[in-house]
């Protein structure tokens, strides 16, 4: 999980000061009051690392934990869209370099336990796609190369 923490560290350093480059009213504008926000894509990001850490951290030590969240109701009731991004941003690259730490210190053994979220996937598994979901969001926000996600 070394590689994967490492490869989150790298990922982290490079996203934050191209977040810098928005202002406000750019992260805070809806093209549909459907659709999410930057500031609110943001937030899911955050939503997504919580909910992660609590899997990466409570799968080492209980026997196939069911950790799920529910995305939509997650951003809507933290209310991101009236929050400043300054605080989002911050809370967001916290929670990916607590992320990191957690990663970084799970052995090989432990990295093949298990979590079920919608499916059944490995400690391993899911920091691999925990990076995967991270890339696909940031470049949206970021306005970069689409990154597909299943």
């Amino acid at each position: 999980m070394v590689a994967v923490a490492s490869q989150l560290n790298v990922l982290i350093d490079e996203y934050l000061p191209q977040l810098g480059k928005f202002n406000e009213e750019k992260l805070s504008f809806k093209y549909s009051p459907l659709k999410w926000s930057k500031k609110e894509e943001l937030g899911h990001l955050v939503d997504s690392a919580q909910n992660n850490i609590r899997r990466f951290i409570v799968a080492q030590y209980e026997e196939i934990p069911t950790i799920i969240y529910h995305q939509e109701k997650w951003v809507v009731l933290n209310d991101y869209q009236q929050q400043p991004s300054q605080n989002i941003i911050q809370l967001w690259y916290l929670l990916n370099k607590q992320i990191a730490a957690i990663l970084n210190n799970i052995s090989e053994e432990s990295a093949q336990r298990q979590s079920q979220s919608q499916e059944l996937h490995t400690i391993e598994w899911l920091g691999n796609d925990y990076i995967k979901h991270l890339k696909h969001h940031m470049h949206h926000i970021l306005e970069l190369e689409p990154v597909p996600y299943p």
